[in-house]
């Protein structure tokens, strides 16, 4: 088959009432200003399912190349959304058949959403390598599965990282890693106060390894000057529009117990504490994975699983 199976900031103190045992902390304190958040923006779907019939040549999606390595790029619009190994974005068509696996996109179809070959494609990293496969097509030519859906271009996305072909003719929708339609999770329901909202848990970086995340995967901060025995905020106003307080969260896999305590607020809002630690996300990370906050004002610091600032000087 050929697939291989590869795998700034205010400066007033918020006193705050202790929830339980006295906290100790053990990093000192540094003043700073933070930096301005980074943004992003999301792509625009188009509307026409054979519009620009046309491939867009060997430069762009158009062009019918193996997949290669496939990789997972999360986007602000659909969440995780699967590509080809230039970078792609792979769809489904609601007109195909998974079980069993069918393309029944020919002829101009074909030319406006280019088929990816089933030949030279290893899955990305951490997705599940058995959900890919392959069809025979009706040319005789073999079509490369994802969860038995064909996977295909789009004429028009003639740059990678581009979601033209989402939503297109309420047919064509861009792939998720598992084969189903690519879709941003629903944000969690709020909670009430003193409620828990989902629960911190330990992911990995490149450059930072284990760090804490919040339930919806949003890397974790700390401020410098706040403190842990008293535990006191000094992250109010535009600062805490900046880098909002993480809100009462249950201790996932990985964090560390030790005073994993909820600290009262003079504005009455409940706030998360990591060992004491008050702990933020912040606005300039768009997508769960960014550490946009890490090292801002060299005050902000993401956080580790005991709690403490991870590369901080």
């Amino acid at each position: 088959m050929g697939i291989k199976r590869g795998t700034t900031l205010a400066a007033v103190a918020v006193v705050v009432v202790l929830a339980a045992t006295a906290c100790s902390g053990d990093d000192k304190a540094d003043k700073a200003d933070a930096a301005k958040p980074a943004g992003a923006a999301a792509a625009a779907p188009a509307a026409d399912p054979y519009a620009g019939e046309q491939p867009a040549g060997d430069t762009g999606a158009g062009a019918a190349k193996p997949g290669g390595l496939l990789a997972v790029s999360t986007t602000d619009q659909l969440g995780a959304v699967l590509t080809d190994g230039a970078g792609f974005t792979l769809y489904r068509f609601d007109k195909d058949t998974a079980k069993p696996p069918a393309s029944n996109c020919d002829g101009d179809c074909a030319k406006a959403w280019p088929v990816v070959p089933a030949g030279d494609v290893s899955a990305a990293a951490g997705m599940d390598p058995t959900v890919l496969g392959e069809v025979v097509r009706k040319d005789g030519s073999k079509q490369l599965t994802v969860a038995g859906w064909p996977a295909y271009r789009y004429a028009k996305d003639t740059k990678a990282g581009e979601v033209n072909g989402q939503g297109v003719g309420g047919t064509w929708f861009a792939l998720a890693p598992d084969g189903k339609k690519a879709a941003k999770p629903a944000a969690p329901p709020a909670g009430a106060p003193g409620q828990a909202a989902g629960a911190l848990t330990v992911a990995k970086d490149a450059k930072l390894g284990d760090h804490v995340v919040d339930g919806s995967g949003m890397t974790v901060y700390r401020f410098k000057p706040d403190t842990a025995w008293p535990m006191v905020s000094k992250c109010t106003g535009d600062c805490l529009a900046k880098w909002p307080a993480v809100p009462p969260a249950e201790r996932g896999s990985g964090i560390v117990e030790k005073n994993y305590l909820v600290l009262d607020r003079p504005d009455g809002k409940k706030q998360q504490t990591v060992n004491c630690w008050p702990v933020y996300t912040f606005t300039g990370d768009k997508k769960p994975g960014d550490v946009n906050g890490q090292g801002v004002g060299g005050t902000w610091y993401a956080v580790a699983p005991d709690g403490k600032l991870i590369g901080a000087q």
